[in-house]
């Protein structure tokens, strides 16, 4: 994999700080303000990839290959979220009535609450074996057929993806970021391996999936908000509109590929310098960066394993709070089509609760 680290000078450039603190503030502002950027996501994010990585002067053919690759293909395995959400939704495409039957069975055997619970845990816990990306094409096909109106619909969706986000960390097969985490632990004194990511975070991951999965259950499933005799989404979609909505994914993620590469000499220059546990909140920008790029500037062995808990966390729970945060949200998104505002005005609210949760969870191993 290439590393833009290599290329980054070692001391701040001025011109290079304030393009990128520009672009950065673009990403997050514009998307709010103007109605075509935010219903053009994935044009917007590829533009202003490709105008970070220019300004800090990181193109490379590694860097193109890799971000090319980075929907496709899962490490070294020819697998990848575009090939997932093709491939699922052509099944759908061909399985819609058997799929939207079972999941009426079993809400009608479960009752609508007692579903979403189950359904926001099960997802949560085994997006970490499965995947985030498999996971999140479920999540949003499970969804989309749910009895729902379409803001609590909305609603769900969102909170199962901070779910989906939070247990993905659980082992290196649910997504880079933990990957990357045990690669980079792998040695002393930590000595990593596959089920170090649940041994540290499992006491915070577990319950804060059953709370979302509680909120899920008893707040957006009240029976005011469902619709009559369990009627379930009638299906709409067609093959162009599948492809179309594959390329859109495989955009979005070659867009946050660049981006994050492009904006790491802010990374490198600064944020990496802040004390860890201000890192907790800063990180926040996970938001709209990739949290694997993070991880592996921000994690050294050197850190304490308090330390390297604040900065994961924090990037895990700021992953959900607006659509390019995470892959779930983005597949969701494309699949239920949500706006970046709609997303905003329940992730955001979301983020900053469980981040103060979080907070007050970790102040004893902070101050040990």
């Amino acid at each position: 994999m290439f590393m833009a680290s290599e290329l980054i000078p070692k001391e701040p450039v001025l011109y290079i700080t304030a393009g990128l603190v520009i672009i950065t503030l673009m990403v997050l502002a514009l998307p709010f303000l103007v109605r075509i950027i935010e219903h053009n996501l994935e044009i917007f994010f590829l533009i202003m990839g490709i105008l970070s990585v220019t300004v800090s002067g990181l193109w490379s053919s590694g860097l193109i290959i890799d971000a090319l690759k980075a929907p496709v293909m899962i490490g070294m395995l020819p697998i990848g979220i575009f090939q997932v959400v093709l491939i699922f939704g052509i099944l759908l495409y061909y399985f819609n009535k058997q799929f939207s039957h079972l999941v009426s069975l079993l809400i009608e055997k479960l009752r609508l609450r007692l579903f979403i619970f189950f359904f926001v845990i099960i997802l949560g816990l085994v997006s970490s074996i499965i995947s985030v990306i498999v996971t999140s094409v479920l999540l949003a096909e499970i969804v989309y057929v749910l009895p729902l109106d379409k803001n609590s619909r909305t609603k769900l969706v969102i909170v199962a993806c901070f779910a989906v986000g939070l247990g993905a960390v659980l082992t290196p097969l649910g997504e880079p970021l933990s990957t990357i985490l045990v690669q980079k632990l792998a040695g002393t004194p930590y000595n990593a391996g596959f089920l170090f990511p649940f041994e540290v975070f499992s006491v915070y991951v577990i319950p804060g999936i059953i709370v979302l999965a509680a909120l899920a259950a008893f707040v957006i499933g009240k029976p005011g908000k469902i619709q009559p005799k369990y009627e379930t989404e009638e299906y709409s979609e067609n093959l162009r509109n599948v492809i179309f909505r594959s390329m859109k994914v495989y955009a979005f993620v070659v867009a946050l590929t660049l981006l994050g590469e492009g904006l790491k000499p802010l990374v490198v220059w600064y944020i990496i310098k802040i004390p860890s546990v201000a890192l907790y909140w800063i990180n926040v920008l996970s938001a709209v960066l990739d949290n694997a790029t993070l991880t592996a500037v921000e994690v050294t062995a050197s850190m304490s394993l308090s330390q390297i808990t604040c900065i994961i966390m924090g990037l895990l729970i700021a992953g959900g709070m607006l659509i390019p945060g995470n892959i779930p949200n983005i597949v969701a998104a494309g699949r239920l089509k949500i706006s970046m505002k709609e997303w905003a005005v329940v992730g955001v609210p979301l983020g900053i609760v469980l981040l103060a949760g979080y907070f007050i969870a970790l102040l004893p191993i902070i101050f040990k």
